[in-house]
Parts: structure tokens; C-alpha cells; sequence
């Protein structure tokens, strides 16, 4: 029998950060999400988010077989062993930064799997605070992440970076941020490689994937069974194989499905 994995976004699907403090990591996501595993089911994050934007949050509560950070430029397994890491010339991502800090944007550097920003935040997990990217740690830069305040200007500077950087890097913007990763990754492309590494531990494999916003567009496109929510953009829904009310939903779901 095929083994099922089920890469799932974080933000606005799993984890609700506006949310009262009992309701951002819903209890019933994390019941089912054991559900799930203990059932014999691989799950794990396919996100925008840093490895170190995640851990915080869910330890304790949720352990992802696999984690796609970074939009798929910094992959790892339960023991955030590494299975793909990409980076961002750093040059390049150094003329982002002069080209976005001057417009009053917060901005987030994944540097291996760590936070760097540009001034100190209310964050209960590790940071670096830097003056550039010259000041970062050393490694990898795998992504770097823009804060804008509506999604008109995400939209607009995520256009311009793909136009002026475009040949080095890929924009997508997810609601009013802004991630912006090595060319050629994307969510898509990320659980794709992932299928090539389960298939030579597991033989093949089922993908099961699920999104609320555009930037999950590649990962609903390359997933063989996918999921969206009613308040995800139309043309999400019309790209998804199911609309679910609940990330809940859609493990139950997984697991009915035959295959």
C-alpha cells in the first residue's frame, strides 16, 4: 500500500497567530494531526516560514516527520536533519534589503534555519538581531521575507523584486508578506523533491497537501489529492481537488481516501 504524506501550509491553515492564545494552535488540529501519524500516515509544514519561525510554536504539541521552510530552499527531516538546503547569493540578498529597508518594511532573513532582523521583536524564540546582511551569521541564506501593510503593496513589491531580481530569486507573496527565495524554489517544487526522497524510503507515496493563499498555489498544483478553506482566494478553490471547512477535515479525509 502507498504511503501517505500530507504536507500542510502553517499560517491561516494550521496555526492561527490573530487568534486568542488557546485558539492559535487549535487543539483539535493537534489531536488529529496524532491521529494521523499514529495511523501509520506521514505530516508535516510546507511553509514561508523559517525553521526557527516554527519551533516555538509547536513544540510539544505537533512533531513534523518533515519541515519545507523557506519556501522550499531549506528542507529537513523530524531531527532537522538536512534532505535540501538552497541559498540566496548573499549580494543579491543584499541589495534586496538596501532596496526594501528605505520603504519601512519589516524584514526577516532565514539564515540556516535562524531569524535575523533588523531590530529587537516580542519573540519567545531564538533571533539574531543585525545592522545588514554583512552582520548575519554565517551559512546559507535561504530566504529573505518582507512585512508590507496592505496587499496592494505586497503585490506591487513582489512584482518589482521579480522584475529587478528575477533571474536570481522568485517573490510570492503570501497575504501582505512577502517571501522571496532562491530561483527556482516554491512550495510546488519543494514537496516534489520531498516525493523523490520518501519514494526511496517508503516506495511510492500519496501527497496530500493543503493551503489558504496564493503562495500555496504550487503546492496545491503538485499535490496527487489537495485541500483549501472557503475563505481562501477563488482561484485556490478552483485549483484545489477539495474545499474543506477545517485542516481537520481534510486529515480525515486523507485518511478515508483509497488508495
Amino acid at each position: 500500500m502507498k504511503k501517505k504524506v500530507f504536507a500542510s501550509d502553517f499560517d491561516g491553515t494550521l496555526y492561527f497567530y490573530k487568534a486568542e492564545p488557546e485558539r492559535k494552535l487549535p487543539p483539535e488540529n493537534v489531536e488529529k494531526i496524532r491521529e494521523y501519524q499514529a495511523a501509520g500516515h506521514l505530516f508535516g509544514l510546507c511553509t514561508g516560514r523559517q525553521v526557527g519561525g516554527l519551533t516555538p510554536f509547536i513544540t510539544g504539541f505537533v512533531k513534523p516527520d518533515f519541515y519545507i521552510t523557506s519556501s522550499g530552499a531549506n528542507i529537513v527531516d523530524q531531527d532537522f536533519q538536512p534532505i535540501l538546503k538552497r541559498g540566496v547569493d548573499r549580494d543579491v540578498a543584499d541589495a534586496i534589503v538596501r532596496e526594501m529597508r528605505p520603504k519601512g518594511y519589516r524584514l526577516t532573513l532565514d539564515v540556516e534555519g535562524d531569524i535575523c532582523v533588523f531590530a529587537k521583536m516580542d519573540y519567545p524564540g531564538k533571533y539574531y538581531v543585525v545592522s545588514g546582511v554583512d552582520d548575519c551569521p554565517p551559512g546559507l541564506i535561504h530566504q529573505v521575507s518582507v512585512h508590507t501593510e496592505s496587499l496592494e503593496e505586497a503585490a506591487a513589491n513582489a512584482a518589482m523584486i521579480n522584475e529587478k531580481f528575477g533571474d536570481k530569486v522568485q517573490a510570492f507573496q503570501n497575504v501582505v508578506e512577502i517571501d522571496i527565495a532562491p530561483r527556482g524554489c516554491s512550495k510546488g517544487k519543494g514537496v516534489k523533491f520531498l516525493r523523490d526522497y520518501m519514494k526511496s524510503k517508503w516506495g511510492d507515496v500519496t501527497l496530500y497537501g493543503i493551503g489558504d493563499s496564493m503562495n500555496d498555489l504550487p503546492l496545491i498544483e503538485a499535490s496527487d489529492v489537495s485541500y483549501t478553506f472557503p475563505y481562501a482566494p477563488e482561484e485556490l478553490q478552483k485549483r484545489a481537488t477539495k474545499v474543506v471547512p477545517t485542516i481537520v477535515d481534510a486529515l480525515e479525509d486523507s485518511m478515508k481516501h483509497d488508495i
